[in-house]
């Protein structure tokens, strides 16, 4: 067996995995647009007013003593888990001696699993255009072997093969293009909220005296970040 052979009997082999890989990745690109807009409609209430108007109530709370309130106000402006777990860390390991070293561990690995959220779409940025060259020059081989045979019917099977797959591919890389580009504008949105609420509250001191609060102003506290909560869930 010769070495044309050999490369044409694994190019041969590939035809149908790379047929059902472009039909996958066509899905989980369609998945990913749905995906973004429903990540867009969670951030459809942002804005920087409602940002510092959190912020406030969190100073505010901390002042008071009352961390849980506190967390309800961060909270209000996370959109995920992963932009909660970032936010919370702000407000709970304020208190260690290196709270600053670890404040900018947990922000970190918000910004790794951004990073890695973006993953998925990038991959499809190049194995979209890739799955849909390999699904066009895969079937060309038969298609001109079907040419010398004088068998035009498998000729147009296999052309129109080809030729589907390339759209797909195309299709797959646009799609995955424009949804890691929003994606990408979001994620920095989110983590410059983060970071402009670390550095309200890193500069606000760690132990705050609760004794002039009022009981009536702790609950009203409580109310607004329940309302600022309720928004962002809405």
């Amino acid at each position: 067996m010769t070495i044309e052979n050999i490369l044409f009997e694994i190019s041969d082999a590939l035809r149908y995995p790379v047929l059902i890989g472009s039909v996958l990745a066509l899905i989980v690109a369609i998945a990913e647009v749905g995906s973004l807009l429903a990540e867009q409609r969670r951030r459809r209430v942002r804005s920087v007013a409602r940002t510092e108007h959190a912020v406030d109530l969190a100073r505010e709370a901390l002042a008071a003593g009352d961390r849980a309130t506190a967390l309800r106000a961060v909270r209000s402006v996370g959109y995920n888990d992963a932009m909660n777990e970032a936010l919370e860390a702000i407000v709970e390991q304020r208190d260690h001696p290196d709270a600053a070293n670890r404040i900018a561990k947990r922000l970190a690995e918000y910004d790794y699993r951004s990073v890695k959220r973006l993953e998925r779409t990038r991959i499809l940025v190049r194995m979209g255009p890739a799955l849909g060259l390999m699904g066009t020059l895969i079937p060309l081989s038969p298609a001109l072997a079907a040419l010398g045979d004088g068998d035009v019917e498998r000729l147009t099977d296999d052309l129109r093969v080809a030729f589907s797959v390339t759209v797909a591919g195309l299709l797959i890389g646009a799609i995955a293009f424009a949804v890691s580009l929003v994606r990408d504008r979001m994620y920095d949105q989110d983590y410059s909220d983060i970071e402009y609420v670390n550095a309200q509250l890193a500069t606000f001191p760690a132990a705050a005296p609760p004794l002039h609060t009022h009981p009536r102003q702790s609950v009203g506290m409580e109310s607004a970040a329940e309302k600022l909560s309720a928004e962002s869930s809405a």
